[in-house]
């Protein structure tokens, strides 16, 4: 089996967002949150709104898509009675936007998506969020509010990858999976809750992804649902028309099927990272053109040897147990 452990590190770093990239996202940020605070002082002063960063960004999980884009979602937060409609609210906070990019607002059903083409968009869902309410309710483009709090959503993983580190690394695999075959595939959060509940924990990340890939279909096939845990509880998957349903179920079943190829019949890291290409993209590395499992074999042996004192270096610089060699000093340097 190819060892490819060290190329989805390397993958991970891949999907990291650049530096200067997060810079400007972060500039961007804060002059749309300044565009919003003076609309609403000018217009509708009895709104005074505030924010709050929520979603993968919130959760370390923001990946660079194929296009070398990524985005930001920032609550608007409106601490006061319900006196307008979820709609209105919405188009106040649209009409505050307008005209930051060259690109038009999005007024999409549950935020206000304001686009910087080429680079990163930023989303804005709008709270209402009354004194004596238990959670802010989300307004939905003609659907009127719906109770919803995203920071229980944030809460809820920041304790969960506490237990694993190797959590963040899944779930931003799995997200780069369904960037890269898209068509519906499904979202952000979506991929955070399958990855949290089923995560099977490897020292190789490639033994953890085939594993916890394995385990999402299996509960899938018993029950297709995504919970969302926190309020309002809702199934992320309730939606799904069967053919949305069966494209994400079979691009499931062909990316175990090539994981499992990749682990279990494929000794040669660069054909195996080709299998592992054709579900992760052009982000995830090529892999060495050799047997890397037999490599790694032979220097294991040759590290026993130099410990065990058996170990002779030849004229052509090869550490063997040939005692025509000359033979190694004792091995004293342990680290510290």
């Amino acid at each position: 089996m190819a060892n490819c452990n060290k190329l989805f590190l390397d993958y991970d770093s891949n999907l990291n967002i650049p530096k200067k990239k997060k810079d400007k996202l972060k500039d961007s940020k804060e002059v749309l949150r300044e565009r919003i605070r003076k609309y609403f002082k000018d217009n509708h002063p009895e709104y005074k709104p505030e924010f709050y960063i929520q979603g993968s960004y919130k959760m370390g999980t923001t990946i660079l898509t194929k296009d070398n884009e990524c985005d930001l979602d920032d609550g608007v937060y409106f601490r006061r009675e319900v006196d307008i409609t979820a709609t209105t609210l919405q188009k106040w906070v649209k009409d505050a936007l307008d005209g930051a990019t060259n690109s038009p607002v999005q007024h999409r059903s549950k935020c206000l998506r304001v686009i910087y083409q080429g680079d990163y968009h930023i989303d804005f869902p709008v709270y209402i969020f009354p004194k004596d309410a238990d959670a802010p309710s989300l307004a939905v483009k003609n659907n009127g509010f719906e109770e919803s709090d995203p920071k229980e959503v944030v809460l809820w993983y920041e304790a969960e990858k506490t237990k694993n580190s190797q959590l963040n690394r899944l779930v931003k695999y799995l997200k780069g999976w369904g960037d890269h075959k898209r068509n519906k595939m499904p979202s952000g959060l979506a991929m955070t809750i399958l990855a949290t509940e089923n995560i099977q924990i490897n020292d190789r990340d490639d033994v953890a992804l085939k594993d916890t890939l394995v385990k999402i279909e299996e509960k899938l096939n018993d029950n297709f649902e995504c919970i969302v845990p926190a309020t309002p509880g809702d199934d992320l998957f309730e939606s799904y028309e069967d053919s949305r349903k069966n494209n994400f179920l079979n691009n499931l079943s062909d990316f175990i099927k090539d994981a499992k190829s990749a682990l279990d019949n494929e000794p040669n890291q660069l054909k195996a990272s080709k299998l592992w290409r054709k579900h992760l993209g052009q982000n995830f590395p090529f892999g060495e053109d050799e047997d890397t499992d037999a490599k790694e074999a032979a220097l294991k042996a040759i590290s026993q040897n130099v410990l065990a004192g058996t170990a002779y270096t030849q004229s052509s610089g090869r550490v063997s147990e040939d005692t025509s060699g000359v033979k190694n000093k004792p091995h004293t340097n342990y680290g510290g």
